[in-house]
């Protein structure tokens, strides 16, 4: 196993594909051995359809040797949240219903990811409807955080997460509602970015039901990756209107106004007394708050502006 490749970036990882240094059959293989050795223990990548990925990593590499180009994800292999529709593999979103759901055509978003090259390797787990914090469901059984298995990766995204910080997979494509990518994220030590609605379409997403020709009114979808060059990256590949919308509108996401740290206004909240921080966490975020200061980081410690925290009384 090349394992000094699972841990590099996908910006790094798709240079090196693009550049000939590793081929996409080669990271493949990489990836297919980490997830038979690691996987057991965490369960984080409960769907697989490894012989397509093999034809389609093949194809990829011909492609290059052509001199030609699919785009800015060639030959890269990701996984992606069972709430996805993708052919060849089953899409349950945790229920036990959908176990024997298999799509004829892709999620609008995953479409756009292999248009830009990607390969979809795997799917990963999720709670019942992708609506809990942790990620345990009645098809596969429980996701467990690859820093400690004793403790969830949490929800709804936790098997994108788990898959993420184990190696098993350089992007993935999450979605979030209340906190289904933002809670896995933090709990595994990974990034991942809730989007603003409507910037990355949800047609073939679970929920709603198979076929849903609507977007949801909440939920919205996101990448997830080990840095946050490569959150841009995925992003840049997945915004854009619904095909029934394009007619309509357009996306332009203007470039980040901020370039140093000392730009940013950053709000750290200690003192809820609704949802008191652990004392363990609570010198973490102190040390990170000393942390952003050293570097010119406008750091105010306080609840939000306008939230006076007398004003919640509990009500029993």
């Amino acid at each position: 196993m090349n394992t000094q490749w699972l841990y590099l970036s996908a910006t790094q990882l798709v240079q090196a594909l693009q550049s000939g240094a590793i081929s996409s059959r080669a990271l493949l293989e990489t990836c297919i051995e980490r997830i038979e050795a690691k996987n057991p223990h965490i369960n984080a990548v409960v769907a697989t359809d490894f012989e397509a990925a093999r034809q389609r990593a093949d194809a990829a590499d011909q492609a290059l040797r052509r001199g030609e180009f699919w785009g800015p994800l060639h030959g890269l292999p990701i996984t992606v949240k069972d709430t996805y529709e993708v052919p060849g593999m089953p899409c349950t979103a945790g229920a036990p219903m959908l176990r024997q759901h298999h799509p004829a055509k892709p999620a609008v978003a995953v479409q756009r990811l292999l248009d830009a090259g990607a390969i979809v390797l795997g799917k990963t787990n999720v709670p019942l409807f992708a609506s809990d914090l942790q990620s345990y469901n009645k098809v596969y059984g429980t996701t467990s955080n690859p820093w400690n298995l004793q403790l969830t990766p949490g929800g709804s995204s936790g098997g994108a997460a788990a898959a993420l910080a184990a190696g098993l997979t350089a992007l993935e494509l999450g979605s979030d509602i209340g906190g289904s990518i933002r809670i896995p994220a933090h709990f595994c030590g990974v990034y991942g970015h809730k989007t603003t609605h409507g910037v990355i379409p949800l047609g073939g997403h679970i929920p709603g039901p198979p076929g849903t020709l609507g977007e949801p009114d909440l939920a919205v979808a996101g990448p997830m990756a080990r840095t946050a060059q490569d959150l841009a990256l995925m992003l840049d590949v997945l915004a854009g209107p619904s095909p029934s919308m394009a007619g309509g509108w357009k996306i332009q996401l203007p470039a980040a106004t901020q370039t140093q740290l000392s730009e940013f206004r950053v709000l750290m909240w200690l003192d809820d007394p609704l949802c008191p921080i652990d004392a363990q966490m609570r010198a973490m975020y102190q040390q990170l708050q000393a942390t952003l200061q050293k570097q010119g980081g406008q750091v105010t410690v306080g609840a939000p502006l306008g939230m006076n925290i007398l004003d919640f009384t509990p009500l029993i």
